[in-house]
């Protein structure tokens, strides 16, 4: 195929999006099921209800169509990111700026890391990357509760079936817990962020304590404070914890309140993800434009394109007025 062809199939797939996105309202929420899902997922009849009526603009009802050529371009620049992340000038780059709780890397690659994209004629722009990513749980529910009612079979529409969700988390922890520990996987997995029942996501938590426990490793939802240092080992409520699922925003785990994780995390006696180093990695807001120089990087001009297309300045001047900005998933 010429390169003229491939790029009248891309505009005719852009094109296609955007015309199901003006009037398609084929595949719809089923609220029903998803309650129902919500329900079995947690374990307690009413955690549906509660969320909707606590969250009432959580889930949308209709769905946002993008070209698979689009999400292809997303998964380039993904994977230039963190081919970047792997090259010695890079990271001596990024590191040298970094606190130095974050210059240890003790194996962990970070869990749910979150890429965020605006996507534009022309093409996705990354504008952010998060080390703390919330929403897979709730889309993995949101995807299972949705209702096609033109010819497309669900599979078509680019909806997933649960157990690859569920198996995938999984494999991600224990894959987290064996880069640092070597083998076998955590027993007891602690789910933390500042004051958690007061998260607007902490209704995530739940859906995820729900899926560890499923899969056999006992999970706990914590705030730093309820944390203790005994021994050498993390604990909570007495008992060590072999994992901690980090949601904190302290990226540095800097705070006070943050001590006890701290001390435990620069001592190697528990696993955190995701952590400090790689936040300093990858997530750093400066790295964006630590990626687009492409002798510190040494990668090929292509992919220095492909992985950023806001240039410094207009990232510098974005900043400021992120605050007054509202992004939606």
């Amino acid at each position: 195929m010429s390169g003229r062809e491939s790029k009248a199939m891309e505009q005719s797939a852009i094109g296609e999006a955007e015309r199901l996105n003006r009037g398609c309202f084929c595949i719809t929420l089923d609220r029903g099921a998803l309650t129902e899902a919500l329900d079995r997922e947690v374990g307690a009849e009413g955690f549906a209800a509660q969320l909707i009526a606590s969250h009432p603009t959580l889930f949308s009802a209709v769905p946002l169509f993008v070209p698979a050529t689009v999400v292809a371009e997303m998964m380039r620049i993904v994977a230039a990111v963190e081919a970047a992340a792997r090259l010695a000038p890079y990271r001596a780059t990024a590191l040298a700026s970094a606190p130095a709780i974050a210059t240890t890397d003790f194996g962990p690659l970070g869990a749910f890391m979150g890429y965020d994209f605006h996507v534009t004629p022309g093409g996705p722009q990354l504008i952010e990357v998060n080390t703390n990513a919330g929403g897979a749980f709730l889309n993995a529910v949101l995807a299972r509760a949705q209702r096609a009612c033109c010819a497309q079979e669900p599979e078509q529409a680019g909806l997933e079936p649960a157990a690859p969700f569920a198996d995938d988390v999984t494999h991600m922890f224990t894959d987290e817990w064996r880069r640092q520990r070597g083998s076998g996987e955590p027993a007891r997995i602690a789910i933390v962020d500042d004051a958690p029942e007061q998260q607007y996501l902490y209704p995530e938590f739940q859906l995820a304590k729900a899926l560890f426990e499923h899969h056999g490793m006992e999970t706990v939802i914590a705030d730093p404070g309820q944390l203790a240092l005994v021994g050498g080992r993390l604990n909570f409520d007495g008992r060590p914890v072999d994992l901690v699922y980090n949601r904190l925003v302290d990226f540095a785990l800097e705070e006070p309140r943050h001590a006890t994780l701290r001390d435990a995390y620069v001592g190697g006696d528990v696993v955190v993800t995701p952590n400090p180093h790689v936040y300093a990695l990858i997530a750093d807001k400066r790295n964006l434009a630590l990626l687009s120089d492409i002798g510190l990087t040494g990668l090929p001009t292509l992919l220095i394109v492909t992985i950023i297309r806001v240039r410094p300045r207009e990232l510098i001047s974005f900043e400021p007025v992120r605050s007054q900005l509202l992004f939606v998933m």
